[in-house]
């Protein structure tokens, strides 16, 4: 069990600087995107450092929903600046380059895909430690701040892909509710709902002891399977999500819902940063990545056409796999219902998948998330490359606790097509 350090409460952002100057950082580099440079989330960074007289680089250019292209554009600017520390404010995406920015500046490989996940790279493991990374989310969903996994977009294959270790977590990461003021209601929802799929794929996949042990400890994944620790901040998360989300998204200015959130989205990181997602996050991949030059738009994301947010693509593949996969582990996707508020005295468990299904469903249709696939302009003679999109990611689709075939994935797309 491996868990980043985290550190909670309005304002905590200012204390980042003080933190930097009692380790002995020189230099640090700042990554963020466009949009939050402009926002009080950097601006409390830039003052503090500042203040601590710690020497910085901003890099501002990191893309919304990374692909190989944008965190090489990243690692080539670190690699000419001599910096002892990394600091990330921004969302998944920010956090997760700067993770990739922190591998390859340490210890550049021959070829870019050695450390990706295979069966897409070679999936070799991070040769040593890496400098100190400082996370400073301005979302409430990914719980990159807590995980050794930075995820992005292949271009070439438009397919998600990612790295995966444990010695790439961050050293601390700052919960500042305060960052999360400027977030639209749209990206709090698309986050929000990545919580709530985080929480269940792990706490609904594949039992730990029916992994393979490792040849060398260092060889253990970082995504083992649903244990005993893992279970604890899992369901904590969507008891936390079940109570909150909707406050926080149709409230923007409702402090107690956006801290829960906030702390929601690190214990779900927590939980599958051990326990690892499954066949919601595997099918989400293709989805995201062949989205462009289909006309789709989501609101509330500056500056991005033609993409869907993560916790979108994730989400509307959730009601069809619970239905799939609740046979195989009927009694934990009931407690997931009940984390979520539903009654479930009387359930049958040969109901279990259709009644977790419903509830994300009411859930789905509150938020206003697309209600299928076919909003996204995808239509059923798509499904043949969305399944060939799927099948690489064993890192993720092997800890379903039914497996899903080539079929099987046809059939839970055909089903998306139009969720509700």
């Amino acid at each position: 069990m491996a868990a980043s350090a985290i550190r909670f409460g309005p304002g905590v952002t200012r204390e980042i600087g003080m933190d930097l100057a009692e380790l002995g950082i020189r230099h640090a580099l700042v990554l963020t995107d466009p949009w939050i440079r402009k926002l009080p989330p950097v601006a409390a960074v830039e003052q503090s450092l500042n203040d601590n007289k710690i020497v910085y680089t901003l890099f501002d250019r990191v893309r919304v929903e990374p692909t190989d292209i944008s965190f090489r554009e990243a690692i080539d600017f670190a690699s000419g600046i001599d910096f002892d520390a990394i600091i990330a404010v921004g969302g998944g995406s920010t956090i997760d380059t700067a993770k990739a920015v922190n591998l390859y500046t340490c210890y550049p490989p021959e070829d870019f895909l050695d450390y990706v996940n295979p069966p897409i790279g070679k999936g070799k493991p991070v040769p040593g430690p890496v400098k100190p990374l400082f996370a400073v989310p301005t979302t409430a969903g990914t719980g990159s701040e807590t995980t050794g996994v930075a995820i992005f977009d292949l271009a070439h294959l438009h397919a998600k892909t990612g790295i995966a270790h444990r010695r790439l977590k961050p050293t601390l990461g700052f919960l500042d509710p305060d960052n999360t003021r400027t977030m639209p209601s749209a990206v709090a929802a698309a986050t929000g709902l990545d919580v709530l799929s985080h929480a269940i794929e792990s706490y609904t996949a594949v039992h730990y002891t029916e992994r393979p042990a490792p040849e060398r400890p260092i060889l253990r994944p970082a995504y083992q399977g649903n244990n005993p620790i893992s279970d604890v901040w899992s369901l904590q998360a969507l008891r936390m999500v079940g109570e909150y989300i909707f406050r926080a998204v149709e409230d923007t200015s409702d402090d107690e819902a956006r801290s829960n959130m906030i702390l929601a989205s690190a214990y779900a990181g927590v939980g599958f940063g051990n326990a690892g997602v499954h066949l919601p996050h595997g099918m989400s991949y293709p989805v995201s990545g062949m989205v462009k030059g289909r006309g789709y738009r989501q609101s509330g994301y500056p500056d991005q056409p033609e993409m869907i947010p993560h916790g979108f693509s994730v989400i509307l593949n959730a009601p069809a796999v619970f239905r799939f996969t609740a046979q195989a582990c009927p009694q934990r996707h009931l407690d997931a219902a009940a984390a979520l508020g539903v009654d479930i005295s009387n359930a049958n468990p040969a109901d279990a998948g259709k009644i977790l299904a419903d509830r994300i469903i009411v859930m789905m249709d509150r938020l206003k998330v697309p209600s299928g696939l076919k909003e996204l302009g995808y239509t059923s003679a798509d499904i043949p490359a969305l399944v060939e999109g799927t099948l690489p990611q064993h890192r993720v689709t092997k800890l379903s606790p039914r497996p899903a075939a080539q079929d099987d994935l046809a059939r839970l797309f055909e089903e998306t097509l139009q969720v509700y």
